[in-house]
């Protein structure tokens, strides 16, 4: 139980790598605050699940686009949880597209989410990281940020922003204790 007594956060938590990541955290001890958008039913069953283990979990229905509400968010679980130790930036979608059918929409939706919500929770996160002098955040992007793929310009662009991003703060907050990693998945 290399996580017990740790507080995590876990953007976009129901479904696919992000429920996968709740579970092995819960497993591994983690208290759990993680963040869905649309299917209050699959937050509902993941909690269940995250109990079944023995581990303190809440859902939030949030946007991570919204600074905001990012900033709401992770008082609320400061708060809540009385500490915080991990960031997983999971939250993403795609449009895949070939780019001269790709709306202007499509473009902005995905960096705003992929990229500009890493941003948002890491930005409202740091601090407490800072003064506490430790935590650690993982930020998933995916090997089409390393490469790029074809009918995916806004997607390869948000996750290779994401890996610049990541090396960036790495480099930024290392003397403070924090780690900051991306994982590229696929």
């Amino acid at each position: 139980m290399i996580f017990k007594g740790k507080v995590a956060i876990v953007s976009g938590g129901t479904r696919g790598i992000g429920k996968a990541i709740v579970l092995m955290l819960a497993q591994e001890g983690a208290d759990i605050a993680f963040t869905y958008l649309k299917s209050a039913e699959e937050a509902e069953e993941l909690i269940k699940e995250v109990e079944s283990k023995g581990s303190k979990v809440q859902a939030y229905k949030i946007d991570v686009r919204d600074f905001d509400k990012a900033k709401e968010f992770v008082e609320k679980v400061k708060l809540e949880f009385g500490r915080l130790d991990i960031l997983v930036n999971n939250a993403g979608i795609t449009r895949d597209k070939a780019l001269m059918m790709m709306a202007k929409e499509d473009w902005q939706e995905v960096l705003d989410t992929n990229l500009t919500g890493v941003f948002n929770l890491t930005r409202n996160t740091i601090v407490t990281f800072l003064k506490q002098k430790s935590g650690a955040i993982v930020n998933i992007t995916s090997v089409s940020g390393v490469s790029g793929l074809s009918r995916q310009t806004n997607y390869s662009a948000s996750k290779a922003g994401i890996i610049g991003f990541t090396k960036s703060l790495a480099k930024e907050v290392a003397g403070y204790g924090i780690r900051v990693n991306a994982v590229a998945p696929g």
